[in-house]
């Protein structure tokens, strides 16, 4: 069972500050044969969330470059969702929760061209 589109995240108020910590795997895409290909799918990087008051992880496409940032570098997700995977057992189900984002950039600067971002909000009437 999946969410259809997964849960929009407030980003302040569900991570608050958050900080790169490091790559943490690279997904890799399987080949017809089910062998594992050289193709990247994703990489997933630990987050300090202050808001969770603990490391998350993040994934994000392999489409978008490699993160290389430093250590405890403020840093800013581009359209984070929740989502989650469960599996039915005998006692119930197992849930997996997730996150994915469409870019991870460093606080205040933009995101990288091509990608989705929220679209800005129109300057109010003075």
């Amino acid at each position: 069972m999946r969410l259809a589109e997964g849960i929009v995240i407030d980003k302040e108020k569900t991570f608050g500050l958050l900080k790169f910590s490091s790559l943490r795997r690279e997904v890799f895409l399987q080949n017809e044969d089910g062998t594992v290909s050289t193709e990247v799918k994703e990489r997933t990087y630990d987050l300090k969330s202050r808001e969770q008051g603990r490391m998350i992880q993040v994934s994000i496409p392999a489409s978008v470059p490699l993160k290389d940032f430093d250590y405890n570098a403020e840093v800013e997700l581009i359209n984070p969702v929740a989502d989650t995977v469960a599996n039915a057992t005998f006692r119930g189900a197992d849930v997996d929760w997730y996150i994915k984002a469409d870019d991870l950039i460093l606080k205040g600067k933009t995101a990288s061209p091509g990608t989705n971002t929220q679209k800005p909000t129109p300057p109010k009437d003075e």
